[in-house]
């Protein structure tokens, strides 16, 4: 059997005050005012940066130079690393396709070598230096055609380079100074620009090696991968007596490898380990 219902037992939907819908609005209202008003100061706050990352160019010259060298700095600095410190290494041995210098070496048997590079740390400042100082002067020239097409007025005087190997890092610096003008004027009087690196600790070691090569003609590479665990040493001992140093950093896979020939033996005496 159909039950009826009875129209009257149903039930019926509460009915919301005109008063609470209205303050239910104006919470709305208030909530998406202040929303708009965080959008905006943040809008206001990161605009340099946000024009800067999709094609407004850079607000920051630093950054516009670091951004324009970094790939010129890595691949420089990979060259020399697997050639002994030096761009075009005079005393060298071929290895592995590249031409690794020696940075400590004798003609004689039986005699300990003479170092080749006595400032190592210097002499890669200098390559670096002479290497890059056009691509620096460029990325300047392209700085400057940035900004002057933003509308900035630019005075922009060059001045010398230098290239600093530190821990961690290689660092750029230049009293360059750079005028920025546009409404109001900007003003830059140096660059001091970083670079990631893990040089500084590859030449240290490189160093220490050369000293054990010049005392009593060897190294013993273990020494070194015991108290640094992120080192990788490898010694490649060559017919003539010469023994190529690879030393790698295993977290960044950086490289620094060169050529010794101390206390060699004449063929048939010394023979390879």
């Amino acid at each position: 059997m159909i039950k009826k219902v009875n129209k009257k037992q149903e039930a019926k939907p509460l009915a919301i005050p005109y008063m609470m819908r209205n303050k239910g609005q104006v919470t709305i209202f208030i909530i998406i005012g202040l929303i708009i008003v965080v959008l905006g100061a943040l809008i206001y706050l990161f605009y340099p940066q946000i024009t800067s990352t999709f094609g407004g160019g850079f607000k920051n010259p630093q950054a516009f130079m670091q951004e324009c060298l970094v790939e010129d700095v890595k691949d420089t600095v990979g060259i020399l690393s697997l050639q002994g410190g030096s761009l075009r290494p005079e005393h060298y041995i071929l290895y592995d396709n590249s031409k690794v210098e020696y940075l400590c070496y004798t003609n004689e048997y039986y005699k300990t070598c003479v170092v080749q590079q006595p400032m190592l740390d210097s002499h890669i400042e200098k390559e670096i230096k002479e290497e890059l100082n056009q691509e620096v002067g460029a990325c300047l020239d392209s700085m400057k055609k940035s900004y002057e097409k933003q509308g900035y007025d630019v005075v922009l005087q060059k001045r010398d380079i230098n290239f600093d190997i530190q821990l961690k890092q290689i660092v750029l610096e230049s009293n360059t100074s750079l005028t920025l003008n546009k409404g109001s004027t900007q003003n830059y009087d140096s660059f001091r620009i970083s670079f990631n690196s893990n040089l500084y600790e590859l030449i240290s070691i490189a160093n220490n090696i050369i000293e054990w090569e010049t005392k009593v003609g060897d190294a013993e590479t273990t020494l070194y991968m015991d108290a640094y665990h992120d080192l990788k040493v490898e010694k490649k001992k060559q017919t003539d007596g010469t023994k190529i140093y690879i030393l790698t950093n295993i977290n960044t896979e950086e490289k620094f490898q060169f050529a010794s020939r101390s206390v060699a033996w004449p063929p048939g005496f010394g023979g390879l380990e």
